[in-house]
């Protein structure tokens, strides 16, 4: 490993956050492909959809000049064939020289063969380079595959005073534009983002991704609503083009379905917990099912006191505006402050940024640093 290996590793995450939001179920990959003289002769990552894979792509556009080249890969190539051929056999017929990998892939379909076929073909393969960042980067496919779950990135925004302002039938600012633009940039790079009922009841949200030229990268809408009492004319419905999931409690009649599917939403029932309200582990599951890998949950206090509860959190971004949120907010966590993640041992602060007067605080769950 050298200095060069990293600073070619680090384009190639930078290339993979490019697809994020974009290519589930599969996960988004960065590939770069450096050639004997140290020039990039190509590059790619995951295209919408998921397929081709970045491997696929950075190599077609190298051509001719692959042949005893390096390439930068921050997942270990397939070794599987799905509606293209594997990526390591595309390496080997490319007659590459070296292979460098972030992060050996866990699905038991690659495994470490991608790794070991590329080596059977006399190509030198060095993995385990910036690992931690390509973790991070492909945090979604590492969930899914080894917890069967999606992974969970808790969003809220709170005033001066820690606290959560309260809605009316519509969206309360406590933060500037700058950190809602960074919001929406937010939710372009997850497959869904979730709220509960209340939320929608409250503020009336689109959930939709409204920066210029984004609006087709609008996550999956999806509401935690046990017994289907959203109103099937909440803004959530203008918007067709982008889906609307509703997860209700199974084996009830619910009377709301009918005029719910009728405005487009998905229903999918998933089991209660013993006191009748939604199993947050059970819709996980779901939702990978669906093909989500990266959700981002926009909820309020209630929704997001029972994520961290459930120990389902892998990384919260909180916003802070400048100002007081006012005498009837919420605690951020149902009933607990900031605290919850300040004085949490299982979270640590990985990065602070400022939009104007606003302050954002990003958490990561610990096990993530370490790769544990």
């Amino acid at each position: 490993m050298s200095a060069s290996d990293d600073h070619r590793m680090a384009q190639a995450i930078m290339l993979a956050r490019r697809g994020l939001g974009r290519t589930w179920p599969n996960p988004s990959v960065g590939a770069i492909v450096v050639g004997p003289s140290g020039e990039i002769v190509g590059r790619g990552w995951t295209a919408p959809g998921g397929r081709p894979h970045a491997e696929a792509i950075a190599l077609e556009q190298s051509g001719e000049k692959a042949e005893g080249s390096t390439i930068y890969v921050t997942l270990e190539p397939c070794a599987h064939e799905g509606r293209g051929p594997a990526c390591s056999d595309i390496i080997v017929a490319a007659k590459l020289k070296r292979v460098v990998i972030g992060l050996r892939d866990p699905d038991p379909r690659t495994a470490g063969q991608g790794i070991e076929r590329m080596q059977d073909a006399g190509i030198e393969v060095e993995e385990g380079v910036l690992a931690a960042e390509a973790a991070a980067v492909t945090l979604g496919h590492v969930m899914r595959v080894t917890q069967k779950r999606p992974a969970v990135t808790l969003k809220l925004a709170v005033g001066s005073d820690g606290l959560v302002p309260r809605g009316d039938g519509e969206p309360v600012w406590v933060t500037g534009a700058e950190a809602r633009t960074h919001g929406h940039f937010m939710r372009a790079r997850n497959d869904a983002i979730l709220v509960g009922r209340g939320t929608v009841a409250a503020d009336d949200p689109t959930l939709t991704c409204r920066l210029p030229g984004m609006s087709s990268r609008s996550p999956v809408r999806v509401v935690l609503d046990s017994h289907l009492r959203t109103s099937p004319e909440a803004r959530l419905f203008e918007d067709s083009k982008v889906p609307v999931c509703l997860i209700c409690v199974e084996g009830e009649n619910h009377l709301g379905a009918e005029a719910l599917r009728a405005r487009g939403a998905d229903i999918v029932p998933v089991p209660g917990n013993a006191d009748g309200h939604i199993s947050l582990k059970e819709t996980l599951e779901a939702l990978v099912g669906l093909g989500i890998t990266r959700v981002l949950v926009e909820g309020g206090p209630t929704v997001a006191g029972a994520f961290l509860d459930g120990d389902l959190v892998d990384e919260a971004v909180i916003y802070q505006g400048p100002e007081p949120a006012g005498a009837d907010a919420l605690t951020p966590f149902a009933g607990d402050g900031l605290d919850r993640l300040a004085k949490n041992s299982h979270f640590t602060s990985i990065a602070t940024r400022s939009f104007g007067p606003d302050r954002m605080t990003w958490w990561r769950r610990n096990s993530i640093c370490s790769l544990e």
